[in-house]
């Protein structure tokens, strides 16, 4: 029996498992689909022949030059979800079974590539080895006959504004949806949802595996989620309608979430049936766009806004203060992405604990974003680098939360319920020192380190270090030139170390770990341009390690073992 949702005009139909009607809902909206030369897909959908619980090894999506063991955890037509062995569920993705991030287990062995930990190991990486053979003992590989060839990317953007496809929903990506080309830029596409406002929208790489065309999903037996509850894509007409207000269209409106919270509790078998599926017969005037959230605010483009979302459980490091971040509001826009990002960096200025520190570990460069800092009676003004497109606040934003030593999430492009996964990892590494104090230390220590080489002339060293180590230190620590600091090599004769590691200089740490394992003298530049001092040494972890000296995995894993045989030693005595 159909469902015909009442309203103006005409109406699309759905049986009463919530099927779509693609057929239909191109002659009445009066659209094309567009062509199956555009997609990186075959013509004919794979067939998926893995089974739940088969071990395979994957690229990791967070790390695109890892490759780790993982498991099929879940499917759906062709397309499989997998967990990275010794991550957790937060991390699960979803893959085509003709990807070809995909290989059999003993693909990196055949190769001479290495078989990595996951980025986030959540055990400490010197067992990764025996967790290795225990995850593969006794499981069940996936045979060779499940992986599939990947089809050829075509040769040129044929996309075109208006053509309709089927996308997969990146906030939700267990579901493929009906969609619209709303941009087309060189080699990428705008993907806007039918019936959904621009929040769930994104651009992407015209040759994305996550870009299907009209009629996959009934051809690959995946189900297809039908077009939201907001109606259906109109256009402009001589007739105006009323207009949504903006209140309507606020980011706390209920509305707002309405696609993720029903699209969690359903599933994308049994996708919620629309209340109102009217539309306009005025639309056929030229090709239909997704009706997104109305621009009053300049002449910027929808596509051209950002929505920074400030997750305020998140680490802010050293050298913000807390108790301002937690006064800092919920998210900064939507907005034009250079207000936006100008308002973000703005606030971590304003929220230091010495607004000079942190304005100069902002990158400067000759943009139209200006940022300021106050010294005294001065005020200074600092350009940002060129911001030219949205991806650009990103790669800014999420390089100078490294910079600031804050988690990766502070400032995040989707709000976080809960603890941050990142934080909890990393006070879960922490703990198993069971120092937590000296791990701010650590923190505190590399984040002044790199303050003092970059301060201004002004400055002395006992404001740059209020609070976080004595003078004793801070003059021990920016004792070393840059002469000094540049070497690779040190000429001078060894000298008798002391039997506390904490208590060894930056120099000390390099003569050791090269006196213990000769090859391990080559990333000296790397312990000096961090000034990774005794202290500091005893508090490595693999993830500092990989992530901020940029060691590889087998560097880290005879240096974790070093450090593990140290504390050993000192306990012993």
């Amino acid at each position: 029996m159909a469902v015909t949702p009442t309203g103006k005009g005409r109406s699309y139909q759905y049986d009463s498992q919530g099927s779509f009607d693609w057929e239909e809902y191109l002659r009445e909206s009066e659209a094309i689909p567009a062509p199956q030369s555009c997609f990186k897909q075959s013509v004919d959908p794979p067939v998926n022949e893995f089974k739940l619980h088969q071990k395979i090894e994957a690229v990791d999506p967070r790390n695109l030059t890892s490759i780790c063991v993982a498991t099929v955890v879940g499917m759906i037509g062709p397309r499989i979800r997998l967990r990275l062995d010794g991550s957790d569920n937060t991390n699960d993705f979803w893959r085509l079974v003709d990807s070809v991030d995909l290989h059999p287990v003993g693909y990196c062995e055949k190769t001479g590539k290495l078989l990595q930990p996951p980025l986030g190991f959540c055990k400490n990486p010197t067992l990764w080895p025996s967790f290795l053979q225990k995850t593969l003992t006794g499981a069940e590989r996936a045979p060779e006959g499940c992986f599939k060839k990947e089809p050829s990317t075509p040769k040129t953007n044929e996309f075109k504004v208006g053509m309709k496809l089927e996308a997969v929903d990146r906030k939700n990506p267990q579901l493929i949806c009906p969609a619209t080309i709303g941009a087309v830029r060189g080699e990428e596409v705008h993907v806007t949802f039918d019936g959904w406002r621009g929040a769930f929208d994104y651009w992407t790489k015209r040759d994305s595996r996550d870009l299907f065309p009209v009629g996959w999903c009934a051809l690959s037996g995946h189900p297809l989620q039908p077009p939201g509850q907001k109606g259906t894509p109109q256009v402009k007409s001589k007739s105006r309608e009323p207009s949504v207000s903006q209140s309507a269209h606020s980011p706390g409106n209920q509305s707002n979430t309405s696609k993720s919270s029903s699209t969690s509790s359903s599933g994308p078998t049994s996708p919620n049936l629309p209340h109102d599926r009217s539309v306009s017969p005025l639309q056929a005037e030229s090709p239909a766009i997704t009706v997104t959230e109305p621009d009053t605010s300049s002449s910027t483009t929808a596509t051209d806004k950002v929505t920074i979302y400030v997750n305020h459980n998140c680490s802010c490091g050293i050298l913000l203060n807390p108790k301002k971040i937690e006064q800092l509001p919920n998210q900064f826009g939507p907005g034009p992405y250079q207000k936006v990002l100008r308002e973000v960096i703005q606030s971590c200025v304003d929220c230091a604990k010495h607004e000079k520190q942190v304005y100069n570990f902002i990158q400067d460069g000759s943009g139209k974003i200006v940022i300021t800092a106050n010294q005294g009676n001065k005020t200074h003004t600092k350009r940002l680098p060129p911001i030219d497109k949205v991806s650009d606040v990103w790669r800014f934003l999420e390089k100078s939360l490294e910079e600031l030593g804050c988690c990766e999430n502070l400032f995040a492009s989707q709000p976080l319920h809960g603890f941050c996964a990142q934080c909890n990892k990393e006070k879960k590494t922490s703990s198993d020192f069971k120092k937590p104090l000296e791990t701010e230390e650590y923190e505190n220590r590399t984040s002044i380190n790199r303050a003092l080489k970059r301060r201004w002339s002004t400055d002395s060293l006992e404001n740059q270090s209020q609070k976080t180590l004595s003078q004793q230190k801070i003059r021990r620590f920016s004792a070393y030139d840059s002469a000094e600091a540049s070497s690779t090599t040190d000429t001078r004769p060894p000298r008798k170390l002391s039997t506390d590691p904490n208590d060894w200089t930056i120099d000390d740490v390099v003569q050791y770990i090269s006196e213990v394992d000769s090859t391990l003298g080559t990333h000296a530049d790397a312990f000096r341009k961090h000034e990774i001092d005794g202290g500091a040494f005893m508090l490595l972890n693999s993830d500092m390690m990989m992530k901020y000296l940029g060691l590889k995995l087998g560097p880290v894993l005879k240096l974790s073992n070093i450090i593990e045989k140290l504390k050993g030693k000192k306990s012993s005595h």
